[in-house]
Parts: C-alpha cells; sequence; structure tokens
C-alpha cells in the first residue's frame, strides 16, 4: 500500500523549491501501513500530468498529495479547488511556455473539489502549532494544473483515491536569501517562512488525517 506525494522542482527565480525536499525527505517513510513514494514533477506545463499519471498508473495509491511552492504564504495551504484554467501570469514555466486563459480539459467542468479532508488538515494542524490555513485559490499556475488535471484524472478512470494540493511557503533560508538579494539591510520587506522540519511534519500529518479519515 502506497501514498503518492509530489513536489515541484525549482523554478522562475527560486533556486530552491521546499515541496521538492519535502518529497525527497517523507519518500520511503511508512504512515499507518503505508509507504509514501515522493517524486519530483517537472514545472512543465507539457509535462507534469503525465508525469502524475505515471506515478497513479505505477503505484496505484491509497492517497495522493501534491505540493508546491507559494513564497508569500504565512504558513501552509490547503487547497480547496482547482480551476479549468492554465495561466502562467508573470512566470513562464521551465521550458519558457507561456500559457495565457487557456483551459486544461476543454471539455469538462469549471473546477474540481479536493478529496482530501481540508477543514479536518488545517484544523490538525493547527492543533499541533503548525501555522496552516484553508485557501481557496491555487493560482492559474502549475499548482492549480496538477490539482485540477489529477482530480478530472481519477473521476474519469473511477479511482476514489482522496486527492488534494498543499501550498508551502518559503524556508527561513529561502527568505533570507531573497532579502539578501533586495538589499534586505536597507529596509526590504521579508517574506514569511516556515521551517522545513515543520513543513515536513505538516505534510505527514495530512497523510495521517487522510487516512484516518477513509
Amino acid at each position: 500500500m502506497t501514498l503518492l506525494l509530489t513536489g515541484y522542482e525549482p523554478f522562475g527565480d527560486h533556486e530552491e523549491n521546499p515541496s521538492e525536499m519535502v518529497a525527497r525527505e517523507l519518500d520511503g517513510e511508512e504512515i499507518a501501513g503505508h509507504e509514501i513514494v515522493g517524486h519530483v514533477l517537472p514545472v512543465e506545463f507539457d509535462r507534469a500530468t503525465d508525469e502524475m499519471r505515471d506515478r497513479i498508473e505505477k503505484h496505484d495509491p491509497s492517497a495522493i498529495v501534491a505540493t508546491g511552492l507559494a513564497a508569500g504564504r504565512a504558513g501552509i495551504t490547503v487547497e480547496r479547488v482547482g480551476i479549468n484554467v492554465n495561466d502562467c501570469g508573470s512566470t513562464p514555466d521551465n521550458a519558457d511556455a507561456e500559457p495565457r486563459n487557456e483551459r486544461i480539459c476543454p471539455d469538462k467542468q469549471a473546477g474540481y473539489f479536493a478529496t482530501l479532508p481540508v477543514v479536518s488538515v488545517v484544523e490538525s494542524l493547527l492543533e499541533r502549532g503548525i501555522p496552516a490555513h484553508v485557501s481557496n485559490t491555487a493560482g492559474t499556475h502549475l499548482c492549480n494544473n496538477v490539482l485540477y488535471s489529477t482530480r478530472a484524472y481519477l473521476e474519469a478512470e473511477g479511482n476514489d483515491a482522496p486527492m488534494g494540493f498543499v501550498h508551502l511557503p518559503c524556508t527561513p533560508g529561502m527568505a533570507a536569501k531573497q532579502a539578501r538579494d533586495g538589499d534586505g539591510t536597507s529596509g526590504a520587506s521579508v517574506k514569511p517562512s516556515l521551517s522545513l522540519a515543520m513543513q515536513v511534519e505538516g505534510i505527514r500529518r495530512t497523510f495521517d488525517v487522510t487516512l484516518a479519515d477513509e
């Protein structure tokens, strides 16, 4: 029995991505008799969805948690819904693709709700002293893409494995580097951050609560 955990590689101006680090850290760990399979997805619209589907077909996971970086957020945010839009905004993907106002699946519905126990996960994290909240927007970049497209795929396959997306903030080291690069000694703002250990524990608890909810 397996649990699938995905993160993303670094992208844009970020030399690190905590979601990649968390996926690698938890890879092979066991939770409630299930082994976590950690996988790092490419930040490429043309590849990420296919890789996610390949991992689902290969491992047939009991639950799926996808993660990504939300550099301006102050804590762990559990996404409620993915919408049927690809729009890169000001950040092309790592293959320089720049979709604008494109539908992910032209023949499918406007949105898919995550099937993780979103509110219960956030409550559990807060009880453990981990900053967290429910988010109602996963954006329109690859984080939203993997939430929407994976839920659409699971539904089409009749697969009821719980699936959702969790955004992770910067690590303190990332926040310090960005402040340094932006001349932080002259009054520039410092991005919110959360230790990698706390982020790892947050994702561990996300799986715990999801399995207990089944």
